[in-house]
């Protein structure tokens, strides 16, 4: 490691420092949580060679965080998921810069959605990505040439590091991938996992995320990353993933109750409450959105799966 890479590295949160931290505030708001913008993109050493990197991000007048993973090994970097333009993914490029000379050789799409690709150009060329069909699919012409497609569980060995790429099923979008990193225990769920954001249906499949993050909570892991919303401890990143089940498993039952009176979707979207979660952020834009999605899982409008 060079002097300035070394320099770099001593900047970086250490998670179990980050964790010791009190209090922690359970939102996906900066201002709520009282961090500066200047904090950010913010990284934090997950274990040896990982680490989370989140970046603020605005929907209107709100700001969260877009999570990215990265891998650092002697024979190249992973990174799972980029940011939401060029120049934000560019400037993570950059800041991997300076703690690693190796070069980022391979990219998983965890999700599809602008958020997380839209920036794909600011990689190196000749990188492998990874990809589920799906998501290829839905990214058309955007769509990385000659990927890697997963359906299941792909191994890759980088460095002398295991790095599993899964899908766990269709969760946030018809094709999100996760990145398990088994010696470490850490679990990358990109989308399929968002920390005290509302639960953003507009390609979701609710009934099934519910089954993936069920799938996730089954492993062995010990810190589960999520795409959206603040890394923290290991402990409190568990909780959250359990309470981020709970929201989609209300939101599937509000739909329920509001479909079974036979209101339409437009009445259910006007009429329904969301209880402890009502305050979270994206509420006001996603609830809505939500409710119509869980009426046409009910109402057997979703498209079948893509293999």
């Amino acid at each position: 490691m060079t002097a300035a890479h070394l320099s770099a590295a001593l900047a970086v949160f250490s998670l179990t420092a980050f964790a010791a931290q009190t209090p922690i505030v359970r939102t996906g708001d900066p201002v709520k949580r009282g961090l500066a913008e200047s904090v950010f993109p913010r990284i934090q050493k997950l274990a040896d060679g990982v680490y989370s990197y989140e970046q603020l991000r605005s929907a209107g007048a709100e700001r969260f965080t877009t999570v990215s993973l990265f891998v650092v090994t002697p024979a190249g970097v992973l990174v799972a998921d980029g940011q939401g333009s060029v120049e934000e993914t560019k400037r993570m490029v950059d800041e991997i810069a300076k703690i690693t000379s190796q070069p980022i050789t391979h990219i998983v799409i965890g999700s599809d959605h602008g958020d997380h690709t839209a920036g794909n150009a600011a990689f190196p060329a000749g990188a492998t990505y990874y990809i589920h069909p799906a998501s290829k699919a839905a990214m058309g012409k955007s769509a990385p040439a000659n990927p890697v497609l997963v359906t299941g569980k792909t191994a890759v060995s980088l460095g002398g590091k295991e790095i599993q790429v899964l899908f766990l099923g269709r969760a946030h979008t018809g094709g999100d991938l996760s990145v398990y990193l088994p010696q470490d225990r850490i679990l990358f769920m990109s989308e399929a996992y968002l920390n005290r954001i509302f639960p953003a249906m507009r390609s979701a499949f609710p009934s099934e995320w519910v089954k993936t993050i069920d799938a996730a909570m089954t492993m062995p892991v010990n810190i589960y990353v999520p795409g959206h919303g603040f890394v923290e401890s290991p402990e409190i990143l568990k909780e959250e993933l359990a309470t981020f089940r709970r929201a989609i498993l209300y939101l599937i039952a509000e739909g329920k109750r509001l479909h079974t009176t036979g209101v339409s979707e437009d009445e259910a979207v006007a009429m329904a409450r969301f209880g402890e979660f009502q305050d979270w952020t994206l509420r006001s834009s996603q609830s809505g959105i939500a409710i119509r999605r869980v009426y046409m899982e009910l109402e057997g409008k979703l498209p079948p799966p893509i293999k």
